[in-house]
């Protein structure tokens, strides 16, 4: 099964996406990608100039990049929130041109990111990774659209409540294997294990594959 967000590049290629920044993207064979600005990295210069979008852009063109991200917003960041959205709403934009999903870091900006997608109306999916709020924060995001994706730390009532063509797995800066995750949900949701696996197949096929 496929680890939707990790920052570690995984000993067996093919296996998850790795998320990086676009300064640190070099690609090694066999290996999936996702590429887009952190909200913490919006105040660096070098987002403030002119061609910053032509250049994410090739990058987001290459055939191992599968997601746009992560991207996002986040209150508790430096960079003034209207500057935040700003570059959260330009890179969903790009995500759209490039046909590819949008894998969101959200802190505290639940009700901001709702209202954008409402806005823009994305053909392409957004993602919400690392999930870890309440129910009713799941719910709401659901009934929005999003995806969720749960790694180590969540509200187990959250993660059960998911709809099962919703939910994705990660293991983001954690070392537990996606294996284990994936086992620990199926108990949690009380379904067979290799009958989640083969949602969560299914889900990754639809969101990073089919487009």
């Amino acid at each position: 099964m496929l680890d939707i967000h990790t920052h570690h590049l995984p000993s067996v290629p093919g296996t998850a996406i790795v998320s990086v920044s676009p300064a640190d993207f070099c690609p090694q064979p066999g290996h999936w990608y996702s590429t887009g600005i952190h909200p913490w990295q919006t105040g660096d210069p070098q987002w403030q100039a002119d061609d910053w979008e032509q250049l994410l852009v090739q990058l987001l063109r290459h055939p191992q990049v599968l997601a746009v991200g992560e991207a996002g917003l986040d209150r508790l960041a430096q960079a003034p929130l209207p500057l935040q959205t700003d570059l959260f709403r330009r890179q969903a934009l790009l995500a759209e041109s490039v046909g590819k999903p949008l894998i969101i870091h959200a802190v505290k900006a639940q009700a901001e990111l709702i209202a954008l997608k409402r806005e823009l109306q994305p053909a392409m999916p957004w993602v919400i990774h690392g999930f870890r709020g309440k129910p009713q924060m799941a719910d709401a995001y659901l009934r929005h659209g999003f995806y969720l994706s749960f790694g180590q730390h969540y509200h187990t009532e959250a993660l059960c409540l998911t709809p099962i063509d919703r939910l994705l797995l990660e293991t983001d800066e954690s070392l537990v294997p996606i294996g284990q995750l994936c086992q620990q949900a199926a108990t949690l949701r009380q379904v067979d294990v290799d009958t989640l696996r083969q949602a969560l197949a299914a889900n990754v096929c639809q969101v990073f594959f089919g487009h």
